[in-house]
């Protein structure tokens, strides 16, 4: 038995089905997510830095990640040769995990991975070592399970490619949503949910990893959560610093911004900080990523086009040409040297 009560042998019988029928599927997903890659895959290969970041916040990889389609979540492999993000369509009902990975100076061109395209799957994040990948999805815990709500996941990595999904565990999955996973070295896993004994609306909570397994999760202290929202927290391989979501503070800008915490010398969470306008934007600011090996922050925005700059009274090719842009509203990934 696994350490949720899933039977072995079912998931081992499950993964023969699924590699029969997976090529199905995934072309059915992933026809409806690739032509907004259609551009970029016919290369083998392509070109693209992660040094690159400035002072200044601007747009990863436009017209290759960053795209007119729904992107979000970014994160980067340990070693900085695999990357990970989200997509998804328009009405989120469809959605995967794309893959780029590095081929000696260039990468391989975006797809989705061999795991994904089934089920709705979101929020990657490596362990330190990179042997793990853990995500939330939809997908069902067990033989049977009708349930729609989100669980976290874990996959392995194998040789060259990666292994087949398996779920964290019943003290971390409930009946409720469990999002946006993030691991430290010791293995302590941190996450969102909205359970009853949250502070908020959402809470940020960490569960202790120990030699019999993940631990009662609790909800990080009023440093970091608080009566309203809380959600999408990356944590540092120390677990000495925390970068989130907030929607609602006193010094929001619009539509959730990113705040920022660290420990003291006692290892308490000191309070946390509203991080710098530019950063932060009148929209959604969140899924943040930090890239230690570069000192370069990733995020997800969902900020669009500067209305300001454009003519009025606008026509349709204006509005067409805006709707099909890179900065539609749709989600997009962006980066920032901190």
């Amino acid at each position: 038995m696994t350490d949720n009560g899933v039977n072995f042998n079912f998931l081992i019988l499950k993964n023969m089905m699924m590699k029969r029928t997976h090529f199905l599927f995934h072309c059915v997903v992933a026809s409806a997510i690739l032509i907004i890659l259609a551009s970029c895959s016919v290369r083998k290969t392509i070109e693209l830095s992660l040094t690159q970041a400035t002072d200044n916040v601007s747009l990863f990889a436009p017209g290759l990640i960053s795209t007119s389609g729904n992107e979000r979540d970014m994160a980067i492999s340990p070693e900085g040769n695999e990357i990970f993000y989200s997509l998804s369509t328009p009405d989120n009902k469809m959605g995967a995990l794309i893959h780029l990975k590095k081929q000696g100076k260039k990468w391989s061109a975006p797809e989705v991975v061999s795991f994904s395209g089934t089920y709705r799957d979101i929020e990657p994040f490596f362990s330190p070592d990179g042997r793990k990948l853990f995500f939330a999805s939809n997908r069902p815990l067990y033989e049977g399970d009708n349930s729609i709500d989100y669980n976290i996941w874990y996959v392995m990595k194998e040789e060259d490619d990666w292994g087949y999904p398996a779920p964290v565990g019943e003290i971390i999955n409930t009946d409720a949503d469990e999002f946006f996973p993030a691991v430290g070295a010791s293995g302590n896993l941190y996450f969102t949910a909205a359970y009853q004994d949250s502070k908020g609306y959402e809470d940020i909570y960490m569960s202790r990893l120990t030699t019999t397994g993940y631990q009662q999760p609790v909800s990080l202290d009023s440093a970091v959560n608080s009566p309203l929202y809380e959600f999408n927290a990356w944590v540092s391989p120390k677990e000495d610093m925390i970068i989130f979501t907030s929607y609602g503070r006193e010094d929001d800008m619009g539509g959730g911004d990113l705040y920022i915490s660290r420990k003291n010398n006692t290892g308490n969470w000191l309070p946390a900080e509203h991080m710098r306008p530019g950063i932060n934007s009148s929209s959604l600011d969140y899924c943040p990523f930090m890239d230690i090996a570069n000192q370069n922050l990733y995020f997800t925005s969902k900020r669009g086009i500067n209305s300001d700059t454009v003519k009025l009274p606008v026509g349709i090719e204006t509005l067409r040409q805006i709707s099909n842009g890179i900065l539609n509203g749709f989600g997009n990934i962006y980066l920032v040297k901190l």
